[in-house]
């Protein structure tokens, strides 16, 4: 039995790179592999034998006295307590592989370096454009920001771009600073998994070699769902509210297209967003965060999903998740989506931003035949059954495994 070392900061659902890491923790132990999760304390962390491993909890933004605060700062930039914890649990399971998911602040890149010094062969998924980006979305002011491209790191600091703070944004330049310094990531993480095509195209840009990206689309359990292709009534989004998430373009548009639109989800933009919709008027209903069946209920019952980012998305599972159900999607043509999307067969996709082109795709939606909605439906399930399934999935990681020396 092959042992996988699993690292990602959270140990339960918090968000869609959450997911990907346990779902794809579930399907490897479903294929035999022991799964050793290293994270970081949390209450809501699921249960595991390896908890005594994991590192202090420290949450950006909780008001933590002054002791805590200066003693967690130096964990930001270069964590010991992690350096020692990982090394402890390696030296207790001897893993054949590291996987790593998002580290960063909570966990910190020192972690790569113990891995390398054990000669544990090391991939890392990347779930944002970290590498590049020290505020990982490469988002300011409303608008995609590549003001720290060739080094200019200091772009954070100056726009205070975690949190409008100085002193969060400080610690995480210090960070990158620290860890471009010691190339933490380039020396130490053998092979990067990106599942969209842009993120690599983006950090060859930016300087990384080509040969050091793989690309592997996310997966999706397509047969613990049954989809539903009946058209539904209305639009839902459904995920994290915040600005870059372009839920104030959405907001306006679903008004001018006259549309019901539901959201779910929680997040910092939610006062905003509901202020908003009371202002326009429109038929918006609010949620909260929906899981499980209730979640399932919501997508099913939508006539389409909708995704309006505005800064450089991924490969969001909120796609897939709605292709497995069987409904099409509306996306931004915005970094990964369009790579999910094809338009007019399994959704439709809009100039990011562009509230006009938002809004006619709403209406023309609205108002398209139902069969013709259902047929979409229809081929969106089958691309996420052929395209993006666990079997896909596992081809192409047998594959990058092997080229670290591990066979699945």
């Amino acid at each position: 039995m092959a042992t996988l070392l699993s690292v990602n900061s959270y140990f339960y659902r918090r968000d869609g790179s959450e997911v990907v890491f346990i779902e794809h923790n579930r399907l490897l132990a479903e294929h035999g592999w022991r799964i050793v999760p290293f994270a970081m304390h949390h209450a809501d962390n699921s249960p595991s034998e390896w908890s005594e491993y994991f590192v202090s909890e420290m949450e950006f933004g909780q008001p933590y006295g002054l002791g805590q605060k200066l003693a967690r700062a130096p964990k930001v930039v270069y964590s010991l307590e992690a350096r020692r914890n990982i090394a402890r649990l390696i030296r207790a399971v001897n893993p054949d592989l590291a996987h790593c998911h998002s580290v960063y602040h909570h966990l910190s890149p020192s972690i790569l370096g113990v891995l390398r010094q054990h000669g544990v062969p090391t991939v890392m998924t990347l779930h944002d454009l970290k590498l590049a980006c020290p505020a990982y979305h490469m988002f300011n002011r409303g608008a995609p920001c590549e003001q720290c491209a060739h080094g200019r790191t200091y772009n954070v600091l100056r726009h205070r771009c975690i949190k409008g703070s100085v002193t969060l944004s400080g610690l995480v330049w210090l960070e990158s600073v620290v860890h471009r310094a010691l190339d933490s990531y380039g020396k130490n993480v053998d092979l990067f998994i990106s599942p969209c095509r842009f993120y690599i195209d983006k950090l060859v840009e930016w300087g990384w070699p080509r040969d050091k990206f793989v690309h592997i689309p996310n997966f999706v359990d397509t047969r613990s769902v049954k989809a539903n292709t009946t058209a539904g009534r209305g639009f839902l989004y459904f995920g994290r509210l915040s600005p870059e998430k372009g839920l104030l373009a959405l907001i306006e548009a679903a008004a001018r297209a006259g549309v019901r639109l539901r959201i779910a989800g929680t997040g910092p933009q939610h006062d905003a967003l509901r202020h908003r919709a009371d202002e326009l008027g429109g038929d918006v209903e609010f949620t909260g965060h929906l899981r499980g069946d209730r979640l399932t209920d919501a997508i099913s019952a939508a006539r389409a999903t909708v995704l309006p980012a505005e800064w450089y998305e991924n490969a969001p599972m909120s796609v897939l998740e709605s292709f497995a159900l069987g409904k099409p999607v509306i996306g931004a043509r915005i970094g990964g989506i369009p790579e999910l999307i094809e338009d007019a067969v399994t959704g439709w996709t809009f100039a990011s931003g562009s509230i006009d082109e938002l809004a006619a795709t709403l209406r023309h939606v609205e108002e398209l035949p139902d069969c013709t909605v259902a047929e979409m439906g229809e081929r969106a399930r089958r691309r996420a059954e052929q395209q993006f399934s666990e079997r896909a999935y596992l081809a192409r990681l047998g594959e990058t495994y092997r080229r670290v020396g591990v066979v699945i």
